[in-house]
């Protein structure tokens, strides 16, 4: 099936030998991967001529590759990509030349046809004038091109009758104040980009340096001049030849606005973007866009190979998520069971986004192969084939990484948990399980009372987790080990803490 979205058209020179069936594969081969054959000649003809030496078996086809990704390192990347077709087909093929065809658009202005109004002196002249700009004289129409030229264009296209009324048009941008040739409109967006992320890597050298200590300023400040003079020249080629002074300040006012958001003082409160904040914030973003960049080259063999696991992977999540991985978690770090945990569905939502947080920041490996494909990297130029083994082992890889953090983040919450027992303070909440200081006393003899754990010691507080059902559950810190008591058989009244005595009331 040919590829109808690409970024870049490259014509590549492909010699094939091996005779008539050879060269009928390899067209076969060609159509089936989108590459359009623009021509054919023998070998020691064509546009190559005499660069190649008379062969009757071997024939050199001009073919245009068409793939996704940046234009520079396009022509190598159209060349490995043929080489590994020819490879995979076991066909004797070369590259012998590939070329970018560049066809970028220029931003003509654009026009609005209106007809011609005679000129009026005084202040019925310049109300005309405001009437044309505001479209009342509009006749229907749209041309694009320079000042003249889209007068000409207005004027040819109408009937002889119009043409001899006359007509004129009106402009519907800015772009006809600047001089021809116009801006192209891929390399327009490209100098936009590049002007940000310079911008943006002052902007958080800056604000990374007003949150570090002062030795480490040798190093950030070299980083946000360098931001700073990237933005500044990105901005002369932005502006062109003519309005270079306009390019500087809109460099140094993009460097000021995100300098001023990360050091808080367009912020209400005044707060800067600490340095966690910032690193963490440059790392899903970069892991979005490489992630994008990956999936938007995705053949139907590749969506099988990753779409289906990350699929997969999802919904076992969002299965698993309802029980709360981090809940469960949390519970077997202090004895208990995931049930005995009574979490309310919003506090298990947010736990899920939790995981699905620590999940992102391990998909920096596939984001970076998705660098590596829009850049043309030798190693991530795709074959014939899918490497299924490999993509399956990095989801692996990904799901153990985030099983580990998730493990690290619950056992931290149940030392934290321990350790405030331990002092008698306020436990901290860990994900909408908040554990309170209780006192328990049986309502029957304490010989009768059912329940699991250590024996009950009426007079010490209990961390209560809650009533789970018809059980109350208790955790011990002397001991640290759960109690789970019937809840009709307890009375709870809740302690100021952990230090008080539950006979007297007192500390």
């Amino acid at each position: 099936m040919a590829q109808t979205r690409y970024d870049q058209r490259v014509r590549v020179f492909v010699e094939v030998r091996g005779g008539v069936h050879d060269w009928q594969e390899a067209e076969a081969r060609f159509d089936r991967h989108g590459w359009p054959v623009r021509d054919a000649y023998p070998a020691g003809e064509g546009p190559l001529g005499a660069a190649l030496e008379r062969d009757p078996d071997s024939r050199v086809y001009e073919i245009e590759v068409r793939l996704f990704g940046t234009a520079k390192g396009s022509d190598r990347g159209a060349a490995d990509r043929v080489r590994k077709m020819l490879r995979g087909a076991r066909l004797e093929g070369y590259v012998r030349r590939a070329e970018l065809l560049d066809r970028d658009r220029e931003l003509f202005p654009h026009w609005r046809i209106v007809g011609a109004t005679r000129r009026q002196p005084g202040r019925r002249g310049r109300l005309t004038r405001i009437a044309v700009r505001l479209g009342r004289h509009d006749v229907g129409g749209f041309v694009s091109g320079g000042p003249r030229q889209a007068l000409r264009i207005a004027r040819a296209a109408s009937s002889p009758d119009a043409a001899a009324s006359g007509l004129a048009v009106r402009p519907l941008d800015g772009r006809w104040r600047e001089p021809a040739p116009y801006k192209r409109e891929d390399q327009l967006q490209r100098r936009v980009l590049r002007l940000v992320l310079w911008a943006l890597l002052s902007a958080g050298a800056v604000t990374l340096a007003t949150a570090a200590p002062a030795v480490t300023w040798w190093f950030w400040t070299p980083v946000a001049l360098l931001g700073a003079v990237g933005a500044v020249r990105t901005g002369l080629e932005l502006s062109g030849e003519h309005r270079r002074a306009e390019g500087v300040v809109l460099a140094l006012l993009c460097v000021l606005i995100f300098v001023a958001f990360g050091t808080g003082l367009l912020d209400r409160d005044g707060t800067a973007w600490t340095p966690r904040r910032t690193l963490m914030t440059a790392v899903v973003v970069a892991v979005i866009a490489g992630l994008w960049l990956l999936v938007r080259q995705w053949t139907w063999g590749e969506w099988v190979a990753w779409a289906v696991p990350v699929l997969v992977t999802l919904a076992v999540s969002a299965f698993v998520a309802a029980g709360s991985v981090l809940h469960a978690l949390y519970a077997e770090g202090l004895s208990l069971a995931p049930d005995d945990l009574d979490v309310p569905p919003v506090w298990q939502a947010l736990a899920a986004v939790k995981l699905l947080v620590m999940l992102s920041l391990v998909m920096i490996v596939p984001a970076w192969w998705g660098f590596a494909k829009h850049r043309h990297h030798w190693y991530a130029t795709p074959g014939d084939g899918t490497n299924v083994i490999l993509n399956v082992c990095l989801f692996l890889a990904m799901l153990a990484g985030a099983g580990v953090q998730a493990m690290g983040s619950a056992e931290t919450a149940v030392d934290r948990t321990v350790a405030a027992a331990a002092r008698g303070d306020e436990p901290p909440a860990y994900f909408g399980v908040a554990p309170e200081w209780t006192c328990v006393r049986p309502v029957v003899p304490a010989d009768d009372l059912p329940g699991e754990g250590p024996r009950l010691r009426p007079a010490a507080p209990y961390l209560s987790f809650g009533v789970s059902g018809e059980t109350a559950v208790l955790w011990d810190p002397a001991t640290r080990e759960p109690v789970k008591l019937p809840a009709n058989q307890v009375w709870l009244r809740p302690a100021a803490s952990g230090k008080v005595s539950c006979a007297t009331g007192r500390h």
